[in-house]
């Protein structure tokens, strides 16, 4: 997944709207693990990678690293374990990270993101809900083609299937309900806001039915028992498939369908024509079985 190094000076625009610059196109690119997992598949390989402070400090949660191949991609740490000295010993000409909004940079403490920039070009890209899923995708598409990333019209072209599949199974499955959540253990759960998730909130702009938990003062989760979630009788229920979360609740298992469902989902075409196909066939199954 080599391109040609291009010697002209290169410059892109972040979602901070900081102007990151290199003398020359960079070519050794250190990344936030989900902002890696989109660059891999549009043709961009990391030269190593980090997580959050919800991350093993040791090994990569196999949830967030999509197709990365991670035997070859260096994983640099994560919480406390993540320095600057790490990060700058993998000699990175690009750091690319991923902000929830505002000029905070996700996953590396503020006093080490700003001495990182004083060493390499950091770019951080939104993924907060309100720049919406394509938005959010087409700025990693820029980013990408800025790094050398040839166009894939292949990867356009499934995605726009799958969105035409899961919009075509929604409209005939109107009457199933979806519920997206993140375990807390034995006796709590948190159950996602959809309008607070660019996943969510594409998935009802293509037809689905997700309903809003009960208002409370959590802004992107609400705070529930397993027992609430069970006497809403939701028909599929995506569970938050990271590694800090805990398991399903097994009654809740035993009366509905669950779907693992990745929060940080990589920002790509691919990746988001895999989660809609198989949400799609859940979908259908779920339609199927009222019949």
């Amino acid at each position: 997944m080599s391109h040609p190094h291009d010697r002209t000076p290169w410059e892109f625009l972040d979602d901070r709207a900081q102007l990151a610059s290199a003398p020359e196109r960079p070519r050794r690119v250190v990344t936030y693990v989900q902002a890696g997992a989109a660059l891999w598949d549009h043709g961009i390989r990391p030269a190593g990678v980090f997580g959050s402070p919800h991350d093993d400090e040791t090994q990569a949660d196999p949830a967030k690293t999509g197709r990365l191949p991670m035997g070859d991609v260096p994983y640099l740490g994560a919480g406390a374990g993540l320095d600057v000295g790490t990060l700058l010993a993998a000699e990175p000409d690009l750091l690319v990270a991923v902000t929830y909004g505002g000029s905070a940079v996700y996953a590396i403490a503020p006093e080490a993101a700003k001495h990182l920039e004083e060493h390499v070009p950091v770019v951080a890209l939104s993924v907060a809900a309100d720049r919406g899923l394509a938005g959010i995708r087409e700025r990693f598409a820029e980013l990408a083609h800025a790094l050398g990333a040839p166009a894939r019209s292949e990867s356009a072209h499934e995605l726009d299937e799958a969105e035409s599949l899961f919009r075509a199974t929604a409209a005939s499955a109107a009457d199933i309900r979806i519920t997206a959540v993140s375990s807390a253990g034995p006796d709590q759960v948190y159950v996602a806001r959809p309008h607070t998730w660019s996943d969510l909130t594409a998935l009802r702009a293509l037809g689905a039915t997700l309903p809003e938990p009960p208002d409370g003062p959590g802004i992107n989760w609400h705070t529930a028992t397993w027992d609430e979630v069970v006497s809403w009788q939701p028909d599929i229920v995506l569970t938050d498939a990271r590694a800090h979360a805990g398991p399903t609740d097994p009654a809740l298992a035993g009366r509905t369908r669950l779907l693992p469902w990745n929060p940080e989902l990589p920002p790509s075409p691919d990746a988001h024509a895999r989660f809609l196909t198989g949400l799609a066939e859940a979908l259908r199954d779920a339609a199927r079985s009222r019949k």
